[in-house]
């Protein structure tokens, strides 16, 4: 860990020395003169060097700290017991944040901080530039010198803006070892990105439009349809802007929640965002965000890889409340930890689209079975439930999966008391927490926090919700080690007698589904040495590249343009490039990924032997209320635990002040307001003992 952070802080030194003139006129001539070759010419092999080479290594040496992390813990919930350091806890305390939404003080200083190393970077590019330009020097070129600095001032807000691009892909990196090294889960850094992605959008534009007006006064129009063999490409970086621009435009929540297909497809433009943006300014300056983009695409192609194969659907329990949880065959050596999350696509519903759930059980507690919740709030979920609704229809279900992703570990155990606070369809993250500690409680004898479950609901139908804190099948779990108290509200309807005809609609039912050869459990994608197979990966793939280009440039660009940089196209030489990463990628990738399939199949081999064995299904594969027995025990020591009010909201004050455990954890999941009402009491001070646990369940 402390190589890494050396690592980083070497980098960081690199970004705040790049606007200055220590750097142009000393630093990089003298990495040029030790970097140039006739294998990389004469520019690349110094941004390699400075620029890639770093994030690269941090991302290696997190697969293996990761890895050795992982090894030395016995289960997934971290065992850490002992005062909770109260300095930390500070940095730790929400805070609400105009534009931003909750943020911990830790993050809003270190965003506090990026902002500061931009504006330092703008600054010092400005004051170095329009010291050179007097109306002398303007003269010269035919220019006024408002236009001669705004000219500048474009250049300078693109290389700004470059800064920015290099770090927009680490969030979005859902099986990224660097994210873990930080404590952030994927899901959690989403709105890392949708920040550098308005802040990059805004440098790109400004540097964009800054030149047409300067074109415009200059009488230069003519450079917009301009593409340079071998200098900047005008067009290229117009159609990366364009791009960009209606990608931008369709991120904003109202058109991202109202048209979310919308959002979805355009967003694939990042594509031609990125591809034109390295014909726009060449591949030595792109290699500035080479890493972040570098390692996304290498998550992307084994999320693609793993994507190929249908999971096996074994059983879905559906609500009367448009609630469904569906239960998926898992090999054992697959685990997770609680609030992990995965990315589902039903073909028959949409080929293309991909949705993130919240994994609802417990690779503990149920070690060959995972599920997800589904609430029908979307055009997407509604189709789902209305498949689901036709028994005589449908025997299976193709669904592929991609994940799971979630924190490397998680300390629930350090607490006296987690309260957990839901609105609605929120519920399920602590349905996953629930059955860990329980787990915990039952099976490893650990001493578990208690736990207070405050959910809200709209209708009482939702109550059928709290049905899913226990496992569908396998050995009820009693709670005689854990202290489980749930107050649940519902706000739009008053207590009635409810008629053995509502308690009928209200029943939740169970349909098994028919085991099929074509469908497989979910597997580890790179086995259980992932993270050491994901460093592998990262380096082989890299060398590949190099290698390849290398060869090129030795064997063929240097004999034409002998490290000038003025011949051969800088085009084909972008596209060259790019051509060797993707190779590179896919040779590794398939590789290890190969590897471990063949390792997978034989678990796989017999657990589909003991489905086969072991009808699940009646012949029309569907069971109505089949379980109603089994879990009638679980159930009942889980309706002793709750209590139901009516017409009210609950008294998160109350509740939380009230508590006098030396130290109440304290999470919410639900709509916006919840989760600020949540935050500021948190963060108000009145209460020393409450610790806003900083865990993102939204995008």
């Amino acid at each position: 860990m402390a190589v890494v952070v050396a690592v980083f802080a070497g980098y960081l030194v690199l970004m705040v020395m790049l606007p200055t003139k220590a750097y142009k006129q000393t630093w990089l001539p003298e990495l040029r003169a030790h970097t140039t070759t006739t294998y990389f010419g004469t520019n690349q092999g110094a941004t390699f060097l400075v620029f890639t080479s770093p994030l690269l290594l941090i991302a290696l040496l997190g697969c293996v700290y990761i890895h050795l992390g992982r090894k030395s813990r016995n289960n997934n919930i971290s065992t850490k017991s002992g005062e909770v350091d109260q300095r930390v806890e500070i940095w730790k305390r929400p805070v609400i944040v105009k534009g931003l939404g909750i943020v911990s003080r830790i993050e809003l200083a270190f965003f506090t901080m990026f902002i500061a190393l931009l504006l330092w970077n703008m600054a010092t590019y400005l004051h170095n530039d329009f010291a050179k330009i007097t109306p002398k020097s303007a003269a010269k070129t035919g220019e006024k010198v408002w236009e001669a600095k705004l000219e500048m001032a474009a250049l300078r807000l693109g290389l700004v803006g470059n800064i920015v691009l290099s770090l927009l892909f680490f969030p979005v990196t859902r099986g990224s070892s660097v994210l873990p090294l930080m404590g952030i889960t994927s899901e959690g850094s989403i709105k890392y990105h949708i920040w550098l992605g308005h802040i990059v959008m805004a440098l790109f534009t400004a540097h964009g439009f800054s030149y047409i007006i300067y074109w415009a006064a200059t009488r230069q129009l003519s450079q917009m349809v301009k593409w340079e063999n071998t200098g900047v490409a005008n067009v290229a970086g117009e159609l990366s802007l364009l791009s960009g621009l209606v990608l931008w435009a369709t991120t904003f929540p109202k058109i991202r929640r109202k048209m979310f297909e919308l959002f979805f497809y355009t967003h694939h433009l990042y594509i031609l965002f990125v591809f034109f943006f390295a014909l726009h300014v060449g591949i030595s300056y792109t290699s500035i965000m080479l890493p972040g983009f570098f390692l996304f695409i290498i998550d992307r192609y084994l999320r693609f890889l793993q994507s190929r194969r249908h999971v096996r659907l074994m059983s879905a329990r559906v609500l009367p409340c448009q609630a469904v949880e569906l239960n998926f065959s898992k090999a054992k050596g697959l685990s997770y930890t609680p609030t992990s999350i995965m990315f589902m696509n039903v073909p028959s519903i949409s080929k293309l689209q991909w949705h993130p759930f919240t994994i609802s059980s417990s690779s503990n507690l149920e070690s060959d079975k995972i599920s997800v919740v589904i609430k029908g709030e979307g055009k997407w979920s509604n189709k789902l439930n209305e498949l689901l609704a036709s028994p005589s229809s449908l025997e299976r279900l193709d669904v592929s999966i991609e994940g799971p992703y979630g924190p490397a570990s998680t300390d629930f155990l350090r607490h006296d008391l987690l309260v957990m606070v839901s609105g609605g369809s929120g519920i399920t993250p602590f349905i996953s927490i629930t059955r860990e500690l329980i787990h915990a409680g039952e099976t490893l004898k650990c001493k578990t926090p208690k736990i207070l479950l405050i959910t809200a609901f709209k209708n009482s139908a939702d109550l059928t919700m709290l049905d899913l804190i226990f496992p569908i099948s396998g050995a009820p779990p009693q709670l005689s080690n854990t202290s489980l108290q749930v107050e649940a509200f519902v706000t739009r309807e008053k207590p009635t007698t409810a008629t053995p005809q509502d308690l009928e609609k209200k029943a939740t039912r169970t349909i098994w589904f028919k085991p099929s050869p074509l469908d497989a459990p979910l597997t580890p994608i790179l086995g259980q040495n992932n993270w050491l197979w994901l460093g592998a990966i990262i380096v082989s793939s890299f060398i590949i590249y190099l290698i390849f280009i290398g060869i090129l440039t030795r064997y063929y660009i240097y004999p034409i343009d002998h490290n000038t940089n003025k011949i051969y196209s800088s085009a084909k030489r972008v596209v060259l490039h790019i051509l060797f990463i993707c190779i590179g990628i896919v040779i590794a990738a398939t590789a290890a990924f190969l590897w471990n399939k063949n390792r997978n199949a034989k678990e796989t081999t017999q657990i589909q032997n003991m489905e086969g064995a072991t009808p699940m299904s009646s012949p029309n594969s569907w069971y109505y209320n089949a379980d109603r027995e089994m879990e009638s025990l679980p159930q009942e020591s889980l309706m002793q635990s709750v209590n139901v009010h009516y017409g009210e909201r609950p008294d998160l004050k109350k509740y939380l002040f009230e508590r006098k455990e030396s130290s109440v954890g304290v999470l919410v999941c639900g709509p916006k307001k919840l989760r600020h009402d949540v935050a500021k009491i948190c963060s108000s001070g009145l209460a020393a003992n409450l610790h806003f646990e900083s865990i993102s369940f939204s995008w």
